[in-house]
């Protein structure tokens, strides 16, 4: 079953709009993939105008910025310690952006949308 991102089918009032056109391809929209830790796999998606979007499912790696050396370092994932998104995606070691994970190097927060890129990037949080 797809996402349809049309408008919605019931007026404010509980009325029910006519249909003035089919659903159309631009409007599909997808269910969320939950990228956890584990062996890298990545899905490819046709997008519009031909352009391919990489999905990460799961992923090994983040790209860490350490910002006292100014510089990135690839670095495994262990687990998620934090997810302001959702509690629950703790407990299912679910990655999104804003979440702080474990790496090797420390923790670190989580600033792309690994579902849109296919990749981790994240900051390392260190102490002040």
């Amino acid at each position: 079953m797809s996402v349809s991102h049309g408008r919605s089918k019931r007026k404010k009032t509980g009325g029910v709009y006519k249909p003035l056109r089919h659903k159309r391809l631009f409007e599909l929209g997808s269910e969320m993939i939950e990228i956890r830790p584990g062996e890298k796999k990545v899905k490819v998606v046709k997008v519009m105008g031909g352009t391919l979007k990489l999905r990460a499912i799961r992923v090994k790696e983040a790209n860490v910025f350490i910002p006292s050396q100014k510089k990135f370092q690839k670095s495994e994932i262990v687990q998620v310690k934090e997810n302001p998104a959702n509690p629950h995606f703790v407990r299912r070691n679910t990655i999104t952006k804003g979440a702080v994970i474990e790496t090797k190097l420390g923790l670190a927060r989580v600033t792309n949308r690994p579902g849109q890129e296919g990749s981790v990037n994240a900051v390392l949080l260190e102490k002040k």
